[in-house]
């Protein structure tokens, strides 16, 4: 009860497209008009006076299809397995008759004969689409294990997008290094379910809504299901957080066929939900015969306008986001990356204003994407994606930017189960605590889907530091491609390793610590290391952190014979060794190169021109390499560094201006030199 791809509540879906294919943000075939969105022409083509319809919209009579094609889309799995087996023996199936087939092994928990079906047909078609991907590994997880699934990722990576396999890597970790157990909250099956399906919950006033298929006189019967076409209920909650006092919510207009997943806006004080597509009271549909889901609003007056709507796509679980003015929903557009998506649209007080946005490949899989709710900052919805621990989980993503997304993360066992849960929502309650409620078809409730509570003291799912980035080359500024970049806890420990892209940005993401040190190298380069706490920390994920590394090859030259750090020509006062503010700019260059080489081993060399006695130009040049060396000693240079401090006086002139020669003042300059040699530099790296 769902109402996502494949629910009986709305027709299904034909094949998704692939996973890999691109994402428009904007899909510019829309027709868009200030407080409605509308893909097609909206007139009427059909009056088809129909209670139910196969929500395929397939019958045996249609050209081209065998009988297990029809009980596959009739949801009849067993009987469809029977029949494509026994088809089989007289002709070969086709690729889709054996996703079917495999599809219906998954249904039926048969997880052995949904993998062997899934990895035969990829064996010869390793161009399968997103959503079957996503089915076989949900079937390699359960039969291979989790390792299994994770070698499959990392030898076909062609197959996916970087963004899924580091979701699904990081929630695999996550199982391993995270015991949810001691805090998953304890939820309670909520006092008013029915034996019917009742789900997708939202706060109203001190009132919860939330949607359900008991019986109304009013509302016929939906076949497919068996049960009453949905509708929205209203409940007291009570001091201990249960719903009692279960009517029908009078909020709304009343409506024959679909209604439900309602959202409360306390700002606009409207109320967002689905109905199935009608006109004049009758249901409408597309040329294919389906009767799809809409969304629309009611005000505070009880007056409805239609918002999203199309007669060949359903819309699912609106929220409206005051803060930005979003308004949020689950879809399968052309653009989708598997099944259905979360998409927003940008609203002027509800009223929509631009096209459908897609949330990208951070939040949206190859799977289900349904239900998004957003509750101080962080986005949390449902998907029923390979990874997850069951069907649907309830996942986590903290939103950093506009539309820029941490790794969404499990909530783990008790919020999620081996099932399906799904329509999560929460809010602040009283004493500090949390409290929330979402829907489920976890053992031992009392129906199809449940509702069940929970009472918390703090936000569920662990927090993640995530930190957005390039490395850059400190003397040209310009980006490195495959630098490292590490994370590291307090203890020093490795948390997280990458390297960075081939544009030199990178994007690595950790569960939270309060102590984190940021490392950047790369081989021949400085090290980039720093460690930031608490509030730094927060600031850090909504910032892009630039870390600059120097290359050792940038900051040495070649000079007479022998590598040397490389300075602009500096001089000594006449007769004079006292280190002048020039003197120091050049000189803090050898302390920068030393902070970020360490290991460097030096030589200072200082040099006189031949005026003046050859002793007193020893006399004096040795003066100068010691005071070059004490000022870099005294600024941080360890007295490991440097090995040697000489002054050479006039004994190694670089031209024929000796002792009583004439040479102009520039000639003799360039006697008078001072060098600081790398003596290792050959056994650096």
């Amino acid at each position: 009860m769902r109402l996502f791809l494949n629910s009986s509540w709305a027709e299904e879906v034909t094949e998704p497209k692939p996973l890999k294919q691109k994402v428009e943000r904007v899909n510019q075939n829309k027709l868009i008009v200030p407080g409605f969105f509308n893909v097609n022409d909206m007139r009427v083509k059909h009056f088809i006076l129909l209670l139910c319809l196969f929500v395929s919209g397939i019958s045996l009579g249609q050209k081209g299809l065998s009988k297990g094609d029809v009980l596959f889309f009739e949801y009849q799995y067993q009987g469809a397995i029977r029949e494509y087996l026994k088809e089989a023996k007289t002709k070969p199936l086709n690729t889709q008759q054996y996703l079917n087939l495999a599809e219906s092994y998954l249904k039926l928990n048969n997880y052995d004969r949904a993998t062997n079906t899934y990895l035969e047909v990829y064996s010869k078609d390793s161009v399968l689409s997103g959503y079957h991907l996503n089915k076989m590994l949900l079937a390699m997880k359960v039969t291979k294990g989790i390792e299994s699934t994770r070698a499959f990722l990392s030898t076909n990576p062609s197959a996916f997008t970087p963004e899924l396999v580091e979701n699904a890597n990081f929630n695999f970790e996550l199982r391993n290094t995270v015991d949810n157990s001691s805090i998953a909250p304890a939820v309670f099956n909520v006092n008013d379910n029915s034996s019917q399906a009742d789900f997708a919950p939202s706060f109203y006033r001190d009132q919860l809504l939330f949607t359900s298929a008991r019986s109304l006189d009013a509302k016929e019967t939906y076949e497919p299901s068996g049960e009453s076409y949905l509708d929205i209920f209203v409940a007291r909650l009570n001091v201990k957080g249960d719903i009692v006092t279960t009517r029908p919510f009078k909020g709304i207009p009343n409506f024959a066929y679909h209604q439900g997943t309602p959202y409360y806006s306390e700002a606009l004080d409207a109320v967002f939900y689905i109905r199935s597509n009608e006109e004049n009271g009758n249901l409408i549909f597309d040329e294919n015969g389906k009767n799809s889901l809409a969304v629309g609003s009611t005000d505070r007056s009880g007056n409805f306008r239609f918002l999203l709507k199309d007669l060949s796509t359903s819309f699912y679980y609106p929220f409206y986001d005051a803060d930005t003015g979003k308004l949020y929903f689950a879809a399968n557009f052309e653009d989708s990356l598997g099944g259905t998506d979360i998409y927003y649209v940008y609203t002027n007080n509800g009223l929509i204003m631009s096209s459908p946005i897609n949330l990208g490949p951070r939040i949206n899989t190859p799977g289900n994407e349904i239900a998004p709710y957003i509750f101080e900052g962080s986005m949390y919805f449902a998907s029923d994606v390979f990874y997850g621990l069951g069907g649907m989980d309830t996942y986590k993503s903290e939103i950093l930017e506009d539309n820029i997304y941490s790794i969404p993360v499990n909530l783990g066992k008790g919020l999620n189960s081996e099932k399906d849960d799904f329509g999560f929502i929460i809010k602040n309650y009283q004493d500090n605590s949390l409290i929330g409620y979402l829907s489920s078809n976890r053992p031992g409730g009392k129906g199809n889907d449940d509702i069940y509570g929970f009472i918390i003291k703090d936000k569920p799912g662990i927090k993640t530091f995530t930190l957005n980035g390039s490395v850059l080359n400190l003397t040209t500024n310009d980006r490195i491609a495959q630098a490292e970049v590490r994370l590291l806890d307090q203890a020093g420990n490795l948390l997280k390793q990458m390297v960075t892209n081939e544009d030199g940005t990178f994007r690595i993401e950790v569960p939270w610590q309060e102590t984190i040190t940021i490392q950047a190298t790369k081989d021949r380069h400085s090290i980039f290391s720093d460690t930031y706490t608490g509030e730094a920390l927060e600031q850090l994920q909504n910032m892009a952190f630039n870390m600059g590394i120097a290359r050792v090859d940038d900051l040495v030259e070649e000079t007479e014979g022998q590598t040397v750090l490389k300075l602009n020509k500096f001089y000594f006062d006449k007769g004079q060794s006292k280190i002048t503010e020039t003197i120091a700019a050049e000189l803090e260059k050898v302390v920068d190169a030393v902070s970020r080489f360490p290991q460097m081993q030096l030589r200072i060399e200082s040099h006189t021109d031949s005026r003046g006695g050859g002793a007193t130009n020893f006399r004096l040049s040795q003066s100068r390499a010691d005071a070059i060396k004490n000022y870099l000693e005294t600024h941080g240079v360890s007295t490991s560094n440097i090995l040697y401090s000489i002054g050479y006086g006039e004994d190694k002139l670089l031209n024929n201006c000796t002792n009583g020669v004439f040479c102009l003042d520039t000639f003799h300059k360039k006697n008078e030199r001072q060098l600081i040699v790398v003596l290792n530099y050959d056994l650096l790296f």
